[in-house]
């Protein structure tokens, strides 16, 4: 593990770099003030900053705070010979690891060291995430619904994040979660230095065990503020941190969307089976092909189906050029009392047809050394 040691301590800082070269670290030692913390974090990367003397001063945890923000995968841990409760606070919204009386014993540095290096083994053998993007190829074509009830299907076997991007008039919390957020997208976006994974989560709702929802703005005014930077820098966060990231995108192809659009592993245009949505969807997959999307990446869903209507399912592929085509069938009544009531239609029904559509496609989306048959399994033994 390549570790970085700040001190203004000599001694100290020497006692340091013996002990945790002992250990075969690569080990890189800096004498001096503690505003070279940016700068080695820049140049050198370390997997670990190990930082001596930031003690109680809010302007060295701002230090702190862009290294953190700037470099996540960066570890930080902090030798204090002051600690206060605010200090210790503090330092954990910013993202410090841990913090150390100092000097430290060499058992508390070798202890501190040994817990981080057994994090970053664990996330790199971690996968990065699945990100899935939906979108409406016409108003009234039911994406919120189905982006976030897939999600809570997900969510039975995987860790999900769903981020709503329809920023000025965005309800997708709504669908599966009655109270109001208390903080948005705006929040994160305004604080955007301070994004981490705990900021993350603590500004998401939790409207499920294993499912979180980054609401949309409550006013439109502050969805004015929130810039595709803010939003690539938190999808590829959320990547890190959440076994699904869902994106309820707007009817509106800009460099917010596009930029998510182009991350996406999968893209999934929603429509009802009529001319307008199919054409729109044609417009879509002219746009897709131009931006040289590969065809397996998108997926249509066509919802609330119905095998005797006036435009069939063999149409409806033919129209679209022979693209992938879902079907999510008709069920009216039950999902619209699932919408009004705040509540995902599979914790009220999941003996209903939508419920097993949607978890038939969230099957085909577990990883490949998963049981999938086992998921289905589970899930229709369950109605």
């Amino acid at each position: 593990m390549k570790i970085a040691v700040i001190s203004s301590n000599e001694a100290r800082l020497q006692e340091m770099g013996r002990l945790l070269a002992l250990n075969r670290h690569n080990v890189l030692l800096t004498s001096g003030e503690k505003t070279k913390i940016r700068s080695v974090a820049e140049q050198d990367a370390p997997d670990l900053m190990l930082i001596d003397g930031v003690c109680c001063d809010p302007d060295d945890l701002a230090l702190v705070d862009y290294v953190t923000t700037h470099h996540p995968t960066t570890a930080v841990v902090l030798l204090c010979t002051t600690q206060t409760p605010e200090f210790l606070i503090h330092a954990m919204r910013v993202g410090v690891r841990e913090v150390l009386p100092a000097p430290a014993s060499p058992e508390a540095i070798e202890a501190a060291v040994n817990r981080v290096a057994a994090k970053l083994q664990g996330s790199s053998q971690r996968q990065a995430g699945k990100l899935l993007a939906f979108l409406g190829c016409k108003g009234g074509s039911g994406t919120t619904f189905i982006a976030t009830n897939l999600g809570f299907h997900l969510a039975e076997f995987r860790s999900v994040l769903l981020i709503d991007l329809n920023l000025q008039f965005g309800d997708a919390l709504s669908f599966v979660y009655e109270p109001p957020p208390a903080l948005t997208i705006a929040d994160v976006a305004r604080d955007i230095n301070r994004l981490n994974a705990s900021f993350l989560a603590a500004t998401s709702v939790k409207a499920a065990p294993n499912y979180s929802v980054l609401a949309a703005p409550e006013a439109l005014t502050q969805a004015m503020a929130i810039k595709p930077e803010h939003t690539e820098a938190i999808i590829k966060l959320a990547l890190l941190h959440y076994d699904f990231v869902l994106l309820d995108l707007p009817r509106i192809l800009d460099t917010l969307a596009l930029k998510a659009l182009d991350c996406a592993d999968k893209i999934y245009p929603v429509l009802q089976a009529g001319v307008p949505g199919i054409h729109n969807a044609q417009k879509l997959l002219t746009v897709f092909r131009s931006l040289g999307y590969p065809e397996t990446k998108t997926e249509i869903i066509v919802n609330r189906f119905e095998k005797g209507g006036d435009i069939g399912f063999s149409e409806i592929e033919q129209s679209l050029s022979g693209a992938i085509v879902r079907t999510v069938p008709n069920s009216y009544k039950e999902v619209n009392d699932s919408i009004n009531q705040g509540r995902a239609l599979l914790a009220s029904s999941r003996s209903n047809a939508v419920s097993k559509s949607l978890a038939e496609l969230a099957a085909t989306l577990i990883p490949p050394n998963d049981d999938v048959r086992g998921l289905l399994g589970r899930f229709f033994k369950r109605t």
